[in-house]
């Protein structure tokens, strides 16, 4: 468990000490780490907690708002200071501490572009919660948890989510994240172009509209998912390895092996395959990669 206790050094937290209209603050983090350090009852100060002094420069009625960010998390303090670095960097932040409150935040607000969902929750779990937004939703998610083990991230990834952070994490990593795949997904063109438009057995894929048909039914992918699939039909018959497809749709350098790429693959191939253990739309090339045929 993760606590903070923050407090304002400011008289006047509304004070403005600059002639360009930014309030000039320190926001005291105490952290007391109990289930992330190796050894729990490792006491690494007097009294057993983490101090860390964090100075923010906190805008004072200036930019634009770039998205509205839902929080998930029954732990209020994580809440609060992935708050914090979101709003400084003009995010509008909705806070929901549970799954339910979660579910109920994205029917009342459908401004919302991006979730970051805790996994360990009372009422509903974050892997579920995932499971019924995908269902409708292919808004990123990118899911918060103690949990490390390679096997937690692919059930995440299993279950729908675009990326995974471990806790404890870096707060402007997270922020980093969240505007990759916001990024990604604030590009997707909404209109229709027959020039990007292909079709594989009795699926259509349409790149600007960012989705895939079966039959004139949609098949809900999430971004990653539609990002890697796309990839795959718009080259037919080219092999792609797993590191390939990684640089391609994550744009980021694979610096180990590591099996995000297959979970996708995986997860891809339940929704678009007649049957899934018997791929004939996305082919596996052993030792290779995949490929989907002319």
């Amino acid at each position: 468990m993760l606590r903070l206790r923050k407090r304002h050094f400011d008289e006047d937290p509304h004070r403005d000490d600059s002639r360009d209209g930014t309030i000039r603050g320190k926001v005291e983090l105490r952290l007391r780490k109990r289930h992330f350090d190796e050894d729990p009852h490792r006491d690494d100060s007097r009294d057993g907690t983490l101090v860390l002094v964090v100075s923010r420069f906190l805008t004072k009625g200036k930019g634009d708002i770039m998205a509205t960010i839902l929080v998930v998390d029954d732990e209020v303090e994580i809440a609060d200071l992935v708050e914090i670095y979101l709003q400084n960097d003009g995010f509008d932040v909705i806070k929901a501490y549970g799954g339910k409150d979660a579910l109920k935040a994205l029917e009342e607000h459908p401004e919302i572009m991006v979730i970051i969902l805790d996994i360990m929750m009372p009422d509903i779990d974050g892997m579920e919660i995932c499971r019924q937004i995908r269902k409708t939703s292919n808004i990123p998610i990118i899911m918060l948890s103690a949990k490390s083990a390679d096997m937690d991230k692919i059930m995440g990834f299993g279950t729908g989510a675009d990326d995974y952070v471990t806790k404890p994490f870096n707060p402007l990593e997270l922020t980093a994240r969240v505007k990759s795949q916001l990024k990604r997904y604030q590009n997707l063109p909404v209109h229709t172009d027959m020039d990007n438009t292909v079709t594989v057995g009795n699926l259509t894929v349409e790149k600007n509209a960012h989705r895939v048909l079966r039959d004139d039914e949609e098949i809900a992918l999430t971004p990653i998912e539609f990002e890697i699939f796309w990839l795959l039909v718009s080259h037919p018959g080219r092999v792609y390895s797993t590191e390939e497809i990684f640089e391609q749709v994550w744009k980021e350098q694979v610096y180990e092996v590591n099996n995000t790429v297959m979970v996708h693959i995986r997860r891809l191939r339940e929704k678009i395959e007649p049957d899934p253990k018997k791929p004939t739309i996305i082919k596996t090339v052993w030792g290779v990669g995949y490929k989907v045929e002319a």
